[in-house]
């Protein structure tokens, strides 16, 4: 079963567990990157990043899904300018994120999955991270296409859940990188230790089977004196 098959209420159980396991699973440099870079982005008078910032990016990108060496070097010979002016522009396109998607894809080493990466860093409530994990847990999705195309069907998926989940939840602040987050650490938990949610995956299944029960037709007060009736006369 995958995680977007769950019913609403394990599955906000297993995003906060997801969560968690998130943050243990990657080391304490690249955590404090997903939190600093935002924070960098959002203090500039216009969203961008530097060239340093796109490199670093990429360095943790790699770390996870495949591994592709090449692109390392093909994001490094991107100059500061280009690199500045195209993730302005790019910010600047939002809410249209398959145009901020094109936009950055004129960067040498730049595919829609690196673009969303970008994007997700400064506008994680509109844009998730198309990591391999996280697109590979929706079953529809598999196997995983490195297109804008497919990366649209991936954030419509992600949005979709994130309206689920606000609705769902008081606090109304799930974001789309942060479902994407969840899905990621979801996949990995069940690489290292599947055993580790079958618990959840026999409650789910526990949990659908009685909803889809259907409930037992009472007898009302008139139709039993005319079952009676009807014992007496035979």
């Amino acid at each position: 079963m995958y995680i977007f098959e769950f019913s609403q209420t394990h599955f906000m159980f297993i995003v906060v567990f997801c969560i968690r396991i998130e943050y243990s699973c990657r080391c304490s440099k690249s955590v404090r990157f997903q939190e600093e870079l935002p924070a960098a982005i959002s203090a500039r008078s216009k969203c961008s990043l530097t060239h340093a910032e796109l490199v670093k990016i990429m360095e943790w990108k790699l770390t996870k899904g495949k591994f592709r060496p090449r692109l390392q070097q093909l994001i490094g010979s991107n100059s500061e300018e280009a690199v500045q002016s195209s993730t302005s522009k790019a910010f600047g396109l939002l809410p249209d994120v398959q145009a901020a998607i094109t936009e950055l894809c004129k960067l040498k080493g730049v595919g829609p999955a690196t673009a969303s990466a970008v994007l997700a860093a400064g506008a994680p409530g509109e844009v998730a991270f198309m990591a391999d994990e996280a697109v590979e847990s929706i079953a529809e999705l598999r196997p995983v296409q490195y297109t804008a195309k497919h990366y649209a069907l991936f954030l419509q998926k992600i949005l979709n859940k994130t309206s689920q989940l606000n609705k769902a939840d008081g606090q109304r602040d799930w974001t789309p990188h942060r479902v994407e987050q969840c899905l990621w650490a979801w996949a990995v938990a069940n690489q290292i230790q599947p055993s580790l949610f079958q618990e959840f995956r026999l409650m789910d299944a526990t949990h659908t089977s009685l909803a889809n029960q259907k409930p037992e037709k009472r007898k009302t007060a008139d139709e039993e004196p005319s079952k009676r009736q009807k014992t007496e006369r035979s």
